[in-house]
């Protein structure tokens, strides 16, 4: 179980501030999580605004959060479902290490290897200066690579984010630095993604 005294890794890297918290959730129990979401959550595929057309997004995803919240990225709104009992609980845990008040999570279902997320930063205006994203993966294990936005001369980074890790994002990291899910054919397993954050007054 999570506690404000867990072992963590920092990700040294300039302009950002990264955590990682490798075992957050037990292997045996993230697994049965898991589970729980693919059968519990009405996970849809939506439509987003690419270069002029329409376009499925290659994953699924749903918005949960507290009454009214809304969320906004490459043209599509997503209007928050209340919290599932199992998301709330996980939300409750996280607190116990990240002081943010988290209202809302945007889950990401990668059905398999073929499933991606594009490079992008998380920096909304609702979601104020400098934000705090905790992002908790379960199932496969994926790549997730950075890049920073205004120094090409900056290597890119890879992390191989294990079934059950945390993730946070703090401080000016979302302003300097993109992040992507890159597709992995020999993946064949699928891979939950709750990335908790907070939406300020719309």
């Amino acid at each position: 179980m999570a506690g404000a005294l867990m072992d963590f890794e920092r990700i040294v890297l300039a302009d950002a501030e990264l955590l990682l918290y490798r075992d957050f959730v037990a292997a045996d129990e993230q697994q049965r999580l898991l589970q729980r979401l693919l059968d519990e959550v009405s996970w849809r595929q939506d439509l987003i605004r690419l270069f002029g057309r329409d376009c499925r997004i290659p994953r699924l995803q749903q918005f949960q959060g507290d009454p009214g919240l809304g969320y906004r990225y490459s043209g599509l709104r997503l209007e928050a479902t209340p919290w599932h009992p199992l998301i709330a609980s996980l939300r409750q845990r996280i607190a116990a290490i990240e002081p943010t008040a988290f209202n809302c999570v945007l889950l990401n279902l990668y059905r398999d290897g073929d499933d991606s997320m594009g490079w992008h930063s998380d920096d909304e205006p609702e979601l104020g200066l400098n934000p705090v994203i905790a992002s908790l993966s379960l199932g496969a294990a994926r790549d997730f690579v950075l890049r920073h936005r205004q120094n090409p001369e900056q290597p890119r980074v890879s992390l191989r984010l294990e079934p059950g890790s945390l993730l946070l994002m703090r401080g000016p990291t979302q302003h300097h630095w993109q992040h992507a899910l890159p597709r992995r054919r020999r993946v064949q397993e699928p891979r939950a993604n709750l990335t908790f954050r907070r939406i300020l007054d719309e």
